[in-house]
């Protein structure tokens, strides 16, 4: 890969490097292959754990968007912990026979070697989907067609083969799983941590909120000090056309829950310590001091393994069908307000 700088090659050579020495620990596949000038690339997912049909899954994703860099280093930052941790950390161990955990670090690895927010074909991969919104959306923010050369543009008709394999990755997983929690990892909104759940195309509330508020409940009383994330439906704050999570929400033919979770890094804090951050692309989505990257890299896996408990302990199998329609209500009731 050495017509291409090692800046964006870097999270490529590290899940690469993970395969070759841990390889043994897990399972791999290509989801897609993919083409960019003569080099051959794939969207790679890694599964952990469980093989067997029923059991809770939790899906990390990241590198949607080939610029925000962080969201895919956050994700293999947390499978290397896991992957180093597995030899000697019996609970992990224990939990991996119950559990499935998959993860999709760079799901647009041509978007990583061109530095770019989309694909190949700049298309952005969140807004590709098809699923449009039933409410005005920002322009271009929300999603457009009148040209490539602008950012935020959907593509012309169909799914882009990065957002068809994530697709059809999470309904093989919803397949084989009792309920699926996902959390997607972006950057680049305001001076916040943001968890955003769906829905993006619509104010329409979300039918599996009643799960994410038990998950919040949960996370506020075992964690009453890391409450700095901000979790609310994506809708509150912009409506979008396109996204993946929405796609996929709608589209459940499936009585298995499925929890996605967007992690939007608000960037915009980072950039505010360390203005000359402005006078280069990537340094609009990425913490580039040393010690606040490393600080990033930290901050999120308190989050990450509380989901990955909660799965082991099925929190999702077992509420009842009554527990969530009151949770429902809760819900409804908080997030109304918060609006």
């Amino acid at each position: 890969m050495g017509k291409f700088s090692f800046e964006h090659c870097f999270e490529i050579d590290t899940l690469k490097r993970l395969i070759a020495q841990h390889q043994h620990l897990f399972r791999h596949q290509s989801l897609a292959d993919l083409y960019y000038r003569g080099e051959k690339l794939s969207v790679t997912a890694i599964e952990l754990g469980q093989q067997q049909q029923n059991c809770p899954t939790v899906l990390f994703v990241g590198g949607v968007h080939g610029v925000e860099r962080i969201g895919a280093q956050v994700v293999l930052a947390f499978l290397t912990s896991l992957l180093n941790r597995l030899p000697w950390d019996t609970h992990l161990q224990q939990l991996l026979q119950h559990v499935r955990l998959a993860f999709v670090p760079v799901a647009n690895p041509v978007g990583f070697l061109r530095g770019s927010r989309g694909n190949g074909n700049n298309v952005d991969l969140m807004r590709n989907a098809p699923i449009d919104s039933d409410e005005d959306v920002t322009f271009l923010v929300g999603g457009q067609r009148i040209s490539s050369k602008l950012p935020w543009y959907r593509g012309k008709a169909g799914m882009e083969l990065e957002t068809e394999a994530l697709v059809n990755y999470v309904k093989q997983l919803q397949h084989q799983s009792s309920s699926v929690i996902a959390l997607d990892a972006h950057s680049g909104f305001g001076l916040l941590d943001h968890v955003w759940f769906p829905h993006a195309h619509t104010r329409q509330p979300f039918e599996g909120m009643g799960y994410i508020y038990r998950l919040m409940q949960l996370f506020e009383s075992g964690y009453p000090h890391h409450g700095h994330y901000r979790l609310a439906p994506q809708s509150q704050f912009y409506r979008t056309h396109g996204d993946i999570w929405d796609y996929l929400v709608a589209t459940n033919s499936s009585e298995k829950p499925l929890i996605p979770l967007t992690l939007e890094m608000g960037s915009w804090a980072w950039v505010r310590k360390n203005p000359r951050q402005l006078f280069n692309f990537p340094g609009y989505f990425n913490p580039q001091q040393s010690h606040r990257h490393q600080r990033i890299l930290r901050r999120h896996v308190v989050l990450m393994q509380f989901l990955i408990d909660a799965a082991y302990a099925q929190i999702i199998e077992q509420t009842t069908p009554a527990q969530l329609i009151h949770l429902t209500q809760q819900a409804n009731r908080f997030w109304s307000k918060k609006g």
